[in-house]
């Protein structure tokens, strides 16, 4: 495995740390990762180590106020920056991967982007794969914090506010657990304007979900305490695009690459990335 790290340019020219990951031999396709709130690239090592051991390249970058990346943690001005900056990564992809396919796989809030990156842009890539999207959040939008995200949006937009999510139910794994718990990259912050721009966001996704009609995997955990498996079940079954799968698996946590029976997830990811390949 080759792993090398770089910048490139988003929205008002910020620079932007990425990551990638490149077989032995010339990649079959590229994956591209968008990772969740408080997350960074460096999280997803073993969706990486699964897809470029079947000669796959993985591509990651960290979010503008994540990671290596710089930024008030947590903090957008507008839902636009996070577009567009996905849309310049894609650019610099199909750069140096001319004429590779690239799918596309958001995590959590990442899906969230995800998912309004193909509504906006309509850009042409292989498929998508969204993994524990918020469509109805559950640890993050309790009613006082809305209310008090909608109030500070207007007069102090970069107002921090606590995500106050539950460590314990990103994983059934206790090491997984202490390893986010002590990760100095990872964080709890958001600002008041995010927490604005993402219902924003969520609603105009779940307006033109009968428009999605890109190639779908969507995943998730039967028992995730973050964001319901019910709310995504619901907006999957709105999805008209004829080639979608939905799979829920039981006991599941949050982020499914990290957790119990993480194995079964990368098979069933990279079974439908294969099969995938095959009818191109």
């Amino acid at each position: 495995m080759q792993h090398s790290e770089f910048y490139f340019d988003g929205m008002n020219g910020v620079s932007l740390y990425s990551q990638r990951w490149l077989p032995e031999v010339h990649p079959r396709a590229v994956i591209a990762i968008v990772h969740g709130i408080g997350d960074h690239s460096g999280r997803y090592l073993n969706i990486v180590n699964h897809l470029v051991s079947s000669e796959y390249a993985v591509y990651g970058f960290d979010l503008r106020g994540h990671g290596n990346s710089p930024g008030q943690r947590g903090h957008i001005d507008s839902w636009v920056e996070y577009r567009i900056d996905l849309l310049n990564f894609i650019k610099v992809i199909k750069a140096q991967q001319s004429r590779r396919l690239i799918f596309l796989m958001g995590h959590s809030m990442g899906a969230l982007i995800a998912l309004d990156y193909i509504l906006s842009e309509n850009d042409r890539l292989a498929g998508m794969i969204i993994s524990g999207a918020p469509i109805e959040p559950v640890g993050v939008a309790k009613p006082y914090k809305v209310a008090l995200a909608r109030i500070l949006s207007r007069i102090y937009p970069r107002f921090p506010i606590g995500l106050g999510l539950d460590d314990n139910a990103i994983s059934r794994i206790p090491s997984v657990v202490e390893s986010y718990q002590d990760d100095p990259l990872v964080h709890g912050k958001i600002s008041a304007r995010w927490g604005t721009e993402l219902l924003s966001a969520l609603e105009s996704v779940k307006m033109h979900v009968e428009d999605i009609s890109i190639p779908l995997l969507m995943i998730h955990g039967e028992a995730d305490r973050l964001n319901s498996a019910e709310g995504a079940k619901k907006f999957f079954d709105r999805i008209r695009a004829y080639d979608k799968e939905f799979i829920c698996y039981p006991a599941g946590y949050h982020e499914l690459h990290n957790d119990l029976d993480n194995e079964t997830m990368l098979s069933d990811l990279l079974d439908w990335i294969d099969r995938h390949m095959e009818i191109r």
